[in-house]
């Protein structure tokens, strides 16, 4: 007997149906169904409100913390110079970061019910519903527990006055990914450099999944060769 083909309906809470599309997942999650209007996630009324977040919560909740972090340094005796470079270093490391997160882990493939159901939570719903505006950004709460992890691995490798300085400026290169994303799926740019990355990303949406992983920027596309083929057909001429 050959197992009847799973078929997720799209009028009910899809977190808990994704899992049994077993090894077809990955072709579903990635034919996109661009409206504006998302699905819903959950029965509940409470976890579903857990999963929206509106993009100015991000900088409201995190560029605080930021500029709590920048002062600290300062307040241990940093110069404002000094405090900058750490802060530009905190970014371009979260550039890599950024690119390292979408390549190897918002596109690992599953196949397993479990899998399946985390990695539509993680990514794979903003691949099938890319418009949906409330879930672009990364809840705060959840980014404040991973917040704990990566202060504890900066603290491992920089000293004490370093460290908030360091953290910082990753922290800023969060906050800018995440608005910078939510612009390029609702803003209408128009001038070039915007213009450019959006049509980089959306590329990767709607086109070529599994090449353009940068947001802010197509550097580590270019250094680790995962540039859309368009990109780099204008490079070499």
């Amino acid at each position: 007997m050959v197992a009847q083909e799973f078929t997720v309906d799209l009028n009910k809470p899809l977190v808990f149906q994704v899992g049994h599309l077993g090894d077809t997942y990955q072709e579903w999650v990635h034919q996109p169904i661009a409206s504006r209007e998302g699905p819903r996630f959950f029965e509940s009324d409470f976890w579903e409100f857990l999963t929206l977040t509106v993009w100015w919560v991000i900088p409201l909740v995190w560029l605080p913390v930021v500029c709590f972090c920048v002062s600290k340094s300062i307040r241990m005796g940093h110069t404002v110079p000094e405090v900058a470079l750490m802060v530009v270093f905190g970014i371009f490391i979260w550039t890599l970061l950024e690119y390292t997160l979408h390549r190897f882990l918002f596109h690992i493939k599953t196949k397993s019910y479990w899998g399946n159901t985390m990695h539509y939570l993680l990514h794979g719903c903003h691949h099938k519903h890319p418009m949906d505006g409330l879930r672009l950004v990364f809840p705060p709460a959840a980014t404040a527990i991973l917040c704990v992890p990566f202060w504890n691995i900066i603290a491992l490798m920089a000293t004490p006055s370093t460290t908030p300085a360091l953290f910082g400026g990753g922290l800023l290169g969060y906050v800018m990914y995440d608005v910078t994303h939510y612009y390029l799926h609702h803003g209408q740019p128009t001038s070039k450099v915007p213009k450019g990355l959006k049509k980089y990303h959306l590329n990767h949406h709607f086109r070529i999944q599994n090449k353009g992983f940068g947001i802010t920027s197509a550097l580590w596309d270019r250094v680790f060769g995962t540039l859309p083929p368009s990109m780099s057909a204008k490079k070499s001429r």
